[in-house]
């Protein structure tokens, strides 16, 4: 067995990975130089001031140039990404073989590997290798870097069985390194860290249904991010092609995340919050949330009928058409044309059938006329155009059948009268009230707003465009351009809707995370994206903020269809010290006795402190608890509590002069908005009303209680600052 390392090997293991670090950094910046110049080279290529027309020859000369400067900005994209960390791991082989595995692929001048691209097979025993399964690895080292310094050194000894004297061991493992250092705002790349159950998952079959299930701090939403990489990585056309689309519960929350995918050299994903999907037919923004009564009723699968009612109410009163031909008046009369509407409207969505209604309000005037029989015209198409030049009949028709835009729509429904209408059958009187109510005087959509407005597209239709939308190849005179813009940048950003006719882009894989709080609204926004994706699926139902997980899962089920599927149970949580894990499981398992709980690996012997206040020095407590807290941890601290709390506790912090130099370590949210957050210490506010505001209630406080990674403070606020009634399973 290796021997401890003294002061003087650790330094000179640090000076041996630090020569290679520099070699792969040297290379790299000869790849750089070379891409560089490539992409002088193409812009070069060709050059014309030909702005009127364009030659067979002058068109090839084009294509070239595109061809260099689509490729060059590609790899310099790749090379100029952030590269922090660039090299982070090193396997050792019984076969002596070195191996070190990194963000993306290096290989010297002699085309020999110096950094293996982490998701390569090659580099799978540095996640997969245990003890008990070494598959050929003596010792797995993990570099921490800063920049391109090396300035840490993790090993592990994976193959005990031979003479590795001389091998040097260093650290206490790399996974519980990376987890006792402090968290920043944005979530760290702990690739280094992947044990083999989070690796299998990530290398999973693409086809399919992949659903990976855990309680917190599990890592789900690292192995999930991963497992986009490295699907890019195996199936590079097909995923890079199709697009994947990667959704999170807020926009908070995919800040957080933001950095991981580009860290790992892959740029190519769209990163949406889940209200933000519906970006590409419709622009939304903010992340306003209604009041959780509304927001379930906006969630329900109930709302499909009620939108389905809405688009087809009238939008005008117009319900008598007159027109004259030849002398003879003809009329069409409320029954009639309400008669006609339903008919075109099984066919056709109304955005792209004015034509069709016009041509069946023809049918019915020609039918009308011709029954009279004094009609001199027995011409059809006279007697079609003589009625559809007239103003009446055009005015008629702008007015019974305009274009619909799905925001106009669903503002109708802050008219209590037009709920009711669309609402009869459906919902009750108190939801009705509560719909109409939460629409009038709204300061924007909100996130629940973002899948009724998308349903509400698909309902109609797209927009057709405007007769006067055209667009030129060439620019108009006196313009000048410093970019080059090339056929592929045009075909990578076409819409999907010029191809497919729907208005929304699809995707080829769709990663869904926190999905236990997907609305079936929101699943039915998901499904028009992946009609023929392959998809991830994360989630705890434990931490489900949706009044009914049963609803959810049978969403979930019906999505998945008859397709593959498989499985996987992230069982170890890392990110919560065993102290704080042990009270949240007690906490949740009194409501929810079917919480999957994880084994919390990390023990930190600080117990979570229980603290108790009047309402009116609830905020100073907390402000005097997080001043305290910042002298024992070095990274975030949370602050997490019910909506109607939370604006005078941050008023607070950011007046009181003596929280400015940690001012950019505080953070102050709701606990929807924690949704797959971490900070190494929270205060929890509340608790009690946490359970009351929001309609996952007991889940909703069970996420609250397992974002820190080393502290936990909770405090009650009541008029008797008694502790709170959630802590009566922890008496039991």
């Amino acid at each position: 067995m290796p021997a401890p390392p003294s002061t003087g090997s650790v330094e000179r293991e640090l000076a041996i990975e630090q020569a290679h670090v520099d070699a792969v950094y040297a290379r790299l910046s000869e790849a750089t130089r070379a891409a560089q110049q490539v992409a002088t080279e193409g812009r070069a290529l060709f050059q014309s001031d030909r702005a009127n027309f364009v030659r067979d020859e002058d068109g090839t000369g084009l294509l070239e140039r595109d061809v260099f400067a689509f490729q060059a900005a590609r790899r310099l994209a790749t090379l100029d990404a952030e590269h922090e960390g660039l090299v982070f791991g090193r396997l050792d082989r019984t076969d002596s073989e070195v191996r070190y595995i990194g963000r993306i692929g290096v290989r010297d001048e002699e085309y020999e590997p110096l950094v293996i691209d982490w998701r390569a097979r090659a580099a799978e025993p540095f996640y997969r290798a245990t003890p008990s399964e070494p598959m050929e690895v003596v010792r797995r080292r993990v570099l921490r870097c800063r920049g391109e310094r090396v300035i840490g050194i993790e090993d592990d000894l994976l193959d005990g069985s031979g003479d590795h004297s001389d091998l040097v061991v260093i650290g206490e493992g790399a996974l519980m390194a990376a987890l006792a250092r402090a968290r920043g705002h944005q979530m760290r790349d702990i690739v280094a860290t992947i044990q083999a159950e989070q690796d299998e998952a990530i290398r999973a079959p693409y086809q399919g249904v992949t659903i990976i299930n855990g309680g917190p701090g599990t890592g789900k939403t690292v192995v999930a991010l991963h497992r986009a990489a490295y699907l890019l990585y195996s199936h590079r056309k097909r995923f890079e092609n199709g697009g994947v689309l990667v959704v999170g519960p807020s926009r908070t929350f995919m800040n957080y995340i933001e950095r991981v995918l580009p860290s790992l050299g892959e740029d190519s994903v769209t990163l949406r919050a889940i209200g933000q999907v519906p970006n590409d037919v419709i622009t939304l923004e903010g992340e306003r949330l209604d009041a959780p009564e509304v927001a379930t009723i906006k969630g329900s699968l109930r709302m499909v009928t009620v939108l389905r009612k809405l688009a087809a109410l009238p939008m005008s009163p117009e319900n008598e058409l007159r027109v004259s031909v030849k002398g003879l008046v003809l009329t069409l009369r409320t029954a009639e044309l309400d008669r006609i509407r339903r008919a075109v409207w099984r066919v056709h969505r109304p955005n792209g059938a004015r034509e069709h209604a016009e041509r069946a309000l023809l049918d019915a005037l020609w039918e009308q006329a011709v029954g009279t029989g004094v009609l001199e015209v027995d011409d059809r198409e006279q007697f079609d155009d003589l009625v559809a030049d007239q103003a009446a009949f055009r005015m008629f028709c702008n007015a019974w059948w305009p274009v619909l835009e799905a925001p106009a729509v669903l503002a109708r429904l802050a008219d209590p009268a037009v709920v009711a209408a669309v609402g009869e059958g459906t919902l009750n009187r108190r939801d009705q009230l509560l719909l109409a109510e939460s629409y009038r005087d709204r300061p924007s959509w909100s996130v629940a707003d973002a899948a009724l407005l998308d349903e509400l597209v698909h309902i109609l239709g797209p927009v057709p465009p405007a007769e006067d939308d055209t667009t030129t190849l060439f620019l108009p005179d006196g313009s000048e351009v410093t970019e080059v813009v090339t056929m592929a940048d045009r075909l990578r950003t076409r819409p999907d809707h010029e191809q497919s006719g729907e208005p929304h882009n699809t995707y080829a894989h769709v990663l869904v995370d926190e999905a236990q709080d997907i609305t079936p609204m929101q699943w039915r926004v998901l499904r028009r994206r992946g009609p023929q994706a392959s998809w991830t699926i994360v989630g705890d139902p434990a931490q489900s903020s949706w009044p009914d997980p049963e609803e959810t899962q049978r969403a979930i089920e019906e999505l998945i269809g008859t397709a593959p599927t498989r499985r996987f149970r992230m069982s170890t949580n890392y990110r919560s010290p065993a102290e704080v894990f042990d009270l949240a499981a007690t906490v949740v398992t009194a409501a929810w006795p079917d919480a999957d709980l994880p084994r919390a690996v990390r023990s930190t012997g600080i117990e979570p402190l229980l603290l108790t206040s009047t309402p009116d020095r609830a905020d100073r407590t907390v402000v005097d608890t997080v001043k305290e807290l910042a002298e024992e941890v070095e990274g975030t601290i949370g602050v997490i509590g019910p909506s109607a709390r939370l604006g005078a506790i941050e008023a607070l912090l950011t007046h009181d002069s003596g929280l400015d130099a940690i001012r950019d370590r505080l953070v102050v949210i709701t606990p929807l908005q924690a949704k797959g957050l971490e900070y190494d210490a929270v205060v929890v506010v509340d608790p009690d009303q946490i359970v009351a505001e929001f309609p996952g209630g007991v889940r909703i406080l069970y996420v609250a209680l397992t974002r820190p990674t080393q502290q936990l403070v909770v405090l009650d606020v009541n008029e008797k600052a008694l502790p709170g009634k959630w802590r009566a399973p922890l008496n039991a």
